[in-house]
């Protein structure tokens, strides 16, 4: 059940549009790792909320990719703005990070062209016109906007999904990596580790009428890949049944900071496990949508706030090294990886700053990161403001990479690796000093 907190002004101007169109490639197209085959009976999906009435508008977007980079996360930003009727600065792009899917980076994309490479993993024939059908679900989903009265809030912790992907020795060191998918049953045996087992579910409501669900959890989503077959994996089931549970109501879920988190311990790769995951999930989700308490909600207790970072490059990143392996015949698949590094390490010596963002609305802060965020990055925000409802989504520009704490790159395992992690462990304080401004700003 859901319970309405009484009184508290009326909603005023705010309003709330939702959108949803299919993110999926045509048959033939390349995802991530492998050339598609076909659709899954779930489909990829780009959805999200546009609220307005507190300022310039504000736009959320989840994408069903495993990453949207560099200037694919600018251009995909720039045209939600556009649609919208608001600025870049004021919208949220963030991937799933589901891995039968597409990734988009045109920085690398262009580097490549340059060289007459063009892996099709990059192809923007693929992620453009899905950036378009964004743009015009926007547009639609703006002619049908609700009034906005109340925000809801509820949590629960989720059973038997996540566990940490990183098993230390005595000394502290990685001894092995439990990836989303464990073959060996003594990692499974392995404790969960450090996680985050809360999934949160933020709604906006029309006085009785729940207009939109998003949703929060943090794990690397894969519970098996490399299929050929376009899915939104464990966590679009999951949204699935969670649609089919509440009729009418849009469910978008964002990715939490998983970089160091998986279904490893519970998730031994067979199919079966997709459903048994999803199913864990939605009951997680299910359990929070209940305990979910309704706050009234002005345009007042509605805040964007912005910190513009640069994030410290990787020393192992080397332009002449990286430019020279771009040029080297025969580079195979290696060459994805360089075009990423030397994009990322070109951005940052060009001065490039990563938009950190947080949506304060009611009691509730959303705080928005770039890629593949350690959990703790998720558990230290949450602890900066025990006496606000704090939620993150990681997954945002995947330039980065993997971004670790500072002690992990001294830890070892493959998240820190060179090929991993673009970013120095000076990063930790970076991030870390940034959050804290960004939540102290609500007060």
């Amino acid at each position: 059940m859901v319970f309405l907190v009484t009184g508290g002004a009326a909603a005023g101007d705010l309003q709330v549009a939702v959108f949803d169109c299919d993110a999926t490639p045509a048959a033939g197209s390349a995802l991530a790792y492998d050339p598609m085959k076909e659709a899954g009976v779930l489909t990829l999906r780009c959805r999200g909320l546009v609220l307005t009435g507190a300022g310039d508008p504000v736009v959320l977007c989840s994408v069903d990719w495993l990453g949207i980079a560099n200037a694919g996360h600018d251009a995909f930003r720039a045209a939600l703005a556009e649609a919208a009727g608001t600025t870049p600065e004021r919208v949220a792009v963030h991937a799933g990070h589901q891995h039968d899917a597409p990734l988009c980076d045109f920085s690398s994309a262009q580097l490549l062209a340059a060289r007459r490479l063009a892996p099709p993993v990059f192809a923007e024939a693929v992620t453009r016109p899905a950036i378009e059908r964004a743009v015009a679900a926007v547009r639609a989903g703006l002619t049908a906007a609700r009034p906005v009265s109340h925000v809801g809030y509820g949590e629960a912790r989720v059973y038997q999904v996540a566990s940490n992907r990183r098993i230390l020795d005595e000394t502290g060191k990685v001894r092995a990596v439990r990836y989303t998918a464990c073959a060996d049953p003594a990692l499974r045996a392995e404790p969960e580790g450090v996680i985050d087992p809360i999934a949160s579910v933020v709604s906006l409501w029309d006085g009785d009428v729940p207009v939109v669900a998003l949703t929060y959890y943090a794990t690397h989503p894969q519970s098996f890949y490399r299929t050929g077959v376009a899915n939104p994996d464990f966590p679009g089931v999951a949204r699935f049944l969670r649609d089919q549970a509440v009729p009418g109501l849009l469910h978008v879920h964002f990715n939490g900071a998983g970089g160091n988190i998986g279904a490893g311990k519970y998730n031994d790769g067979a199919p079966v496990n997709r459903h048994l995951l999803a199913a864990r999930l939605a009951s997680g989700l299910e359990a929070a949508w209940v305990a979910t308490h309704k706050s009234p909600l002005v345009a007042a207790d509605v805040g964007w706030d912005v910190e513009k970072v640069a994030l410290p490059p990787a020393a192992h990143l080397d332009e002449a090294v990286l430019q020279t392996a771009l040029e080297a015949p025969g580079a195979g698949d290696a060459v994805l990886g360089q075009a990423m590094q030397l994009a990322w390490l070109q951005r940052c010596r060009a001065g490039h700053q990563i938009d950190l963002s947080v949506l304060h609305v009611g009691p509730v802060s959303i705080v928005h990161l770039p890629g593949e965020l350690f959990v703790e990055y998720q558990l230290a925000a949450k602890a900066m403001r025990p006496d606000r409802r704090v939620v993150m989504a990681a997954y945002g520009d995947y330039g980065p990479g993997y971004i670790g704490t500072a002690r992990s790159y001294a830890e070892g395992g493959y998240e820190t690796e060179s090929r991993s992690s673009f970013v120095d462990p000076s990063v930790e304080n970076v991030l870390t000093e940034a959050m804290k401004r960004l939540l102290d700003r609500r007060k």
